[in-house]
This record gives structure tokens, sequence and C-alpha cells, in this order.
């Protein structure tokens, strides 16, 4: 008869990835973390005596590698399906009509949950869009969680699992060939990660965590980032926060035409000349004041990134879509099914 507390195929998967996690985050500390979790002796004072000098850095390594174990993403063929996050788009639709041979389908999950879709462009190596649903927010910005990286970019047979950019050579060595990498911002004095999922339009810690993947970031402008994009992304979250009484279903994106940062010569990343953004909610305060009610159930904005002359207009859907099709190659372009209609 089988041991019913063995360990699961899945488990034993789980704890060799915490091992080689902990392990690159502090060599050997995978051997503390068991001692300590599982002690071969019951004297309580050895459960607490440290067996290295790192222990310390061990448990804070257990408990970084414990919480990314459950950040998934996948590389998909569409996004059609329950489990490719379907639900991240208005009725389960994702935009229509960017063109490129080298576009990639990123269902972004967390916790074995679907969180958000994310459209990457793995020859710019940046998102040509994230699409998510909003969450009422309190503007919080921050976590602490590393930035991570999309395996099955690099290669398709690799995990599934979402992982953590770590201190030492990430076994993927083909990883620069399809994504962006820490080193490719290390240098950049003008920009910094912008994500287009923001964390301050989620309310969920987790939901927040998965949007720490260089998947979901292009470079921003400092001046554009932290200045009127920020004001446009506070005044969307208060709008949505006190007018949208549904799900609210935000796409936003870039132009890919711009700027490339370099690294040791070689063209890295597309800095986008455009941020745009479009929001769908059907299900709204008819009463809310007409300056605000006129901008449902859809509106949207572009603003430019740069340092100068970035401040963001609002526009109607179709406006930005015909500002889209000025700027990049696509075909038949619409954002929203059937253009967010009640």
């Amino acid at each position: 008869m089988g041991n019913q507390f063995a360990p699961s195929a899945d488990q034993k998967k789980q704890s060799s990835l915490r091992d080689r996690c902990c392990d690159r985050l502090v060599p050997g500390c995978s051997a503390v973390v068991k001692d300590v979790i599982k002690p071969k002796r019951r004297n309580p004072f050895f459960m607490i005596k440290p067996t290295s000098g790192m222990c310390a850095l061990a448990f804070l390594a257990l408990m970084s590698c414990a919480l990314l174990q459950g950040v998934q993403a996948r590389v998909v063929e569409e996004f059609s399906h329950a489990d490719s996050c379907k639900d991240s788009l208005y009725m389960g639709t994702p935009p229509r009509g960017f063109i490129s041979s080298s576009l990639r389908k990123i269902c972004q999950r967390y916790g074995n949950k679907p969180r958000y879709v994310t459209l990457y462009d793995a020859s710019k190596h940046i998102p040509v869009y994230s699409g998510y649903t909003f969450k009422k927010s309190d503007g919080e910005m921050r976590v602490d969680v590393p930035w991570m990286f999309e395996p099955q970019l690099a290669s398709p047979k690799s995990s599934s699992n979402m992982e953590p950019f770590l201190t030492t050579l990430n076994p993927h060595m083909n990883i620069d060939d399809t994504q962006a990498v820490l080193e490719d911002y290390a240098n950049t004095v003008q920009y910094e990660r912008g994500q287009l999922n923001p964390a301050v339009h989620q309310a969920d810690q987790l939901d927040k965590v998965a949007t720490y993947t260089l998947t979901n970031v292009v470079p921003q402008s400092k001046e554009f980032k932290t200045g009127s994009w920020a004001k446009y992304l506070d005044l969307i979250r208060r709008r949505l926060n006190n007018y949208c009484q549904g799900t609210a279903y935000v796409v936003t994106g870039v132009t890919t035409t711009g700027h490339t940062i370099h690294r040791k010569n070689v063209d890295r990343i597309t800095v986008p000349e455009y941020l745009w953004s479009a929001y769908c909610c059907t299900k709204f305060d008819q009463n809310a004041p007409y300056t605000e009610r006129y901008k449902f159930p859809t509106f949207a904005a572009y603003g430019l990134n740069n340092r100068a002359n970035n401040h963001v207009v609002e526009v109607s859907l179709q406006n930005l879509e015909a500002f889209i099709k000025e700027r990049m190659e696509v075909d038949n372009l619409q954002i929203f099914y059937d253009n967010c209609m009640i």
C-alpha cells in the first residue's frame, strides 16, 4: 500500500523550484531552509539555532520563493479560452488588427489564476498592449517583489512559471533574444520601467504582484511617467472608482516606433513614441455629472513619451484608433468588441 502522505509530482517540482530559487539568492541556503523547516533533531533550541551565518537570508529567500512559486505566465495561441485570460477582455475578445510575425500572446497568471493578457513583440522586446480589468483601488503603487521574466518566450518547452531575475546567470541562455532583461534598463538615465497594467489600477496584493514582469513594461521617459501619465492613471482610477458600477476593461498600449535602447552596441529595446489607453465600462452611474457621464461607456487617451510636450490628451475611442492607425501598421483595428457599444 502506497504512502498517502508521500509528496506528489507537483509538490516535488515546487520543492525543486524553491531549492533552485533559494540557492540562487543565497548559495547553499536550501539545505539550511530544509533543516530549519524539518530539523533532524527534536531539540527546540536546534530549530532556531542558525546552522549557517546566512540562515536569516535563507528564511528571506524561502519566503520570496514561496511567494514566487505561485506566479505563472504562459505563451498561448489565443486569448479566447477561460484558462487563457479571456475574462480580462471585454466580451472575451482581444483587440483586433495588430500584425507582426514577432508578436506573442501571453496569459499572465499568478497563484494559478489568470490575471491579465499581454501582446508582446519579441523582436522589439516590449509589450504592444496589456489588457486587464480595473479593480477599485486606493492607488497604492508598489509591492516588494522582484521583477520577473517569461521563460516560454525563450523556449516553448520551458516552465510555464514566470520566474524572477536573480543575482546569478539565468539558465535560459537565449532569454536576451526574445525579451528585455534587467541589464537593458541598468544604464538608461532618461528612461524608467513603466507598467502597461499598472499596480495602481489593482486592489488585491496578488494582482499587484503579477504586474511586476518586464513583459508588462516599456521604457518611459521619467518626466512623462511621473508627471502627466501618472496624473492620467490617477484620474482614470478615480473616475472608474466613482462612476463605473460594473466591470471596467482597460487596454493600455504603445505605438511601436521610436528610439532604441542599446546595450553593448546592440539594439535592445524600442522606446515607444506614444503610450495610449482605453477603457470600457457598460454599466455606469447614469446620474454622474455630464462632464464625466459623456466619457462612458468608453473613452481613451494618448500621450507623447518624452521629456517635454508630454501632456495626455483624452479622446473618443474612435479617435484613438485613428491616431494609432496613423503611427503603426495595423489591419482593421478594433480595441474593444463592437466598440464597447451598450
